[in-house]
């Protein structure tokens, strides 16, 4: 499945980061085909201007927030085996082909974090791991057969990626886990302070058990 990799991410005021991180996703690629695509949020920063001048594809969009804009990056997608990954630098891109190569076993693969450091995500991966086998559900660093990216489509809203990993589930996609050590968390998370980023990502829960109830 290394054949070759496109890469996601999606971006809101990231114009230093991407700078550094497309550079370091072609490092870890550079034995590979490969194909990066940044799905700017309306960031008023100039980010897309910078996705311009070093992705392969940069497209903007009205902000929706990450699950939309990983959505749209990955139907971008020209190789069979497809990586998202966050912006913030958090994610370190040398996992990149071992997540990749694991889909010759699973139909997507979760780069999980060994602890979680917000007590939400640690609410809210808890309650979907047995039913995933994922012990962390928010973990958007993962990868994906792109034959299976029609079938995972989410709806409107928030939810952190776990939108993908339950609808996956429901269909009965094979989803597997590696476990990866962080960077260390950029001091301003876009998803904001504690406070915020909890409440954020509980509301997120909510519309998961939504969502889980209706399908």
């Amino acid at each position: 499945m290394t054949a070759g990799i496109s890469v996601v991410t999606t971006c809101y005021n990231e114009r230093e980061n991407i700078q550094k991180l497309i550079p370091a996703i072609r490092s870890a690629l550079a034995e590979i085909p490969h194909q990066i695509i940044v799905v700017d949020d309306s960031s008023p920063d100039g980010t897309i201007d910078v996705a311009r001048q070093v992705a392969d594809v940069a497209v903007t969009k009205e902000r929706e927030g990450q699950t939309s804009g990983l959505a749209h990056g990955m139907r971008l997608a020209r190789h069979d085996a497809l990586v998202t990954i966050d912006s913030d630098l958090e994610n370190r891109p040398r996992w990149i082909p071992t997540l990749a190569g694991k889909l010759a076993d699973f139909d997507i693969v979760v780069a999980s974090r060994p602890e979680l450091p917000r007590i939400s995500e640690r609410i809210f991966s808890s309650l979907y791991r047995n039913q995933l086998d994922v012990r962390d559900v928010l973990s958007n660093y993962r990868a994906y057969r792109r034959s299976i990216v029609p079938l995972i489509t989410p709806t409107r809203g928030e939810t952190f990626g776990a939108e993908f990993l339950i609808r996956a589930h429901r269909r009965g996609l094979r989803i597997g886990e590696i476990t990866v050590e962080p960077q260390q968390r950029r001091p301003k998370p876009r998803i904001g302070n504690t406070v915020t980023a909890n409440l954020r990502i509980l509301m997120a829960l909510l519309r998961t058990m939504r969502i889980r109830s209706v399908d």
